[in-house]
């Protein structure tokens, strides 16, 4: 898997940056962030607003692959932000 597009974000919020990751087999999913958390920066997957008012997430990651996924982000988050 690779990061296809990572562009920072400078709002007021705690999201430092949106990215889009294509995995091995070519499939790209869209709307990834990378949010600045009290334990520091972490990976967000898509989400999508229900009927309840709630957020729930549109994409599920395994735990070994989120913790690879984390690390890319916030490597590629460093290079771009310099």
């Amino acid at each position: 898997m690779k990061i296809s597009r990572l562009n920072p974000y400078n709002g007021t919020n705690k999201t430092r940056a949106f990215f889009d990751l294509v995995t091995g087999e070519g499939i790209e999913i869209k709307g990834f962030t990378l949010v600045d958390g009290s334990n520091g920066l972490f990976v967000s997957s898509p989400q999508e607003k229900s009927k309840d008012g709630k957020y729930y997430d549109k994409v599920v990651i395994p735990k070994e692959l989120k913790n690879e996924l984390n690390t890319m982000a916030i490597a590629e988050y460093e290079k771009v932000k310099g």
